[in-house]
């Protein structure tokens, strides 16, 4: 079958300490959240990428199971360990815990269900990543725990029928599958640029921008854009423990990931109920702000997650019980006359 690939980032710098919430999270208003969702707590995100650095400091309590479905250590399947980098960053963006050192992630209390699908090299089968994803919607937990969240960074240019029907078939059991937009965009909204899975209707595809909430050059665009997030110089962490900061949509994705974990908690909560999949999307987005960009490049807007907050303060005045004052006024008049 068709091969699929790492969508090229770039390496800015490795650090080997840090100890500091991200920009991104900060940028996107993760932390306004945190008090009222268990930041993320009980939400299996899994991470279909290169693996993950089982060992690390700030994933280590986070990574609840994962699976190897590449060639790498001899396809050995329990060994899912990162041996590129890219997929140890995209999981502390996620979920990096909260332990007074390192990095913060978007939903530091989330599980991650690391699942190999690249290997070293950043390449992959296309049967890896459709297994992978079938694996991620029948996985249980030792608790009965289930994957709510399908995080992937990566692409190919083919419109593959049996990856998309394994898209369909998350998205229809329940689950958010969040894809990188692509890094091949020319700087053009008028020009489409499309990289498969995250081209599909059915998923949550993210462009990125840069800390200033300008579109990064390299960001595609297509009329399948959902939103952006923060996908420049994202420090997150890193192989041997260490700390990066890299930019691509491939940074952008796990933004959005980490968010829907926050999304899922607050308003369950609220509603008192599990929410569908397209309720849970609805949430997101109505949790963007335009950047004054075309839909093609920016979709419904950059993700910020204190929103809903800041417009019940500024729409307060129209829920103060005005009866309450009525009263309130007329015994005032009532005492002067």
């Amino acid at each position: 079958m068709n091969e699929v690939f790492l969508i090229p980032y770039q390496v800015e710098e490795i650090l080997e300490s840090s100890s500091t919430v991200p920009e991104g999270v900060e940028m996107i208003e993760a932390p306004v959240l945190w008090d009222r969702t268990e930041k993320g707590k009980n939400n299996v995100i899994a991470v279909i990428d290169t693996g993950c650095q089982i060992d690390h400091p700030d994933l280590k309590e986070r990574i609840i199971d994962g699976k190897n479905f590449t060639t790498d250590y001899n396809g050995d399947e329990k060994n899912y360990d990162d041996n590129n980098g890219h997929g140890t960053h995209v999981s502390g963006t996620i979920a990096a815990t909260e332990n007074g050192t390192g990095v913060i992630g978007v939903a530091p209390q989330a599980d991650l269900l690391i699942l190999k699908v690249l290997t070293e090299s950043g390449r992959g089968q296309m049967d890896w990543i459709i297994d992978a994803i079938n694996y991620a919607v029948n996985w249980r937990g030792a608790d009965g725990e289930r994957v709510r969240v399908i995080s992937m960074s990566l692409g190919g240019p083919s419109d593959t029928p049996e990856l998309h029907d394994a898209v369909k078939n998350a998205v229809n059991s329940g689950v958010s599958v969040v894809c990188a937009a692509g890094n091949a965009g020319d700087g053009r909204a008028d020009t489409n640029e499309h990289s498969y899975p995250g081209a599909y209707n059915e998923v949550i595809q993210v462009g990125a921008v840069n800390f200033k909430r300008e579109l990064a050059e390299f960001t595609n665009t297509n009329n399948e854009i959902d939103l952006v997030a923060p996908g420049v110089n994202i420090l997150s962490t890193y192989l041997d423990g260490k700390y990066a900061r890299l930019s691509g949509t491939s940074m952008a994705t796990p933004h959005i990931s980490g968010s829907l974990a926050l999304l899922i908690n607050l308003t369950e909560a609220q509603f008192e109920r599990e929410l569908t999949e397209a309720e849970i999307y609805a949430q997101l987005i109505s949790r963007t702000i335009p950047l004054g960009y075309s839909k093609k490049a920016e979709g419904n807007g950059m993700v910020s997650l204190g929103l809903v907050d800041k417009i019940e303060d500024l729409l307060g005045v129209y829920t103060k019980n005005w009866e309450d004052v009525y009263q309130r006024n007329a015994e005032k008049l009532k005492s002067h006359s």
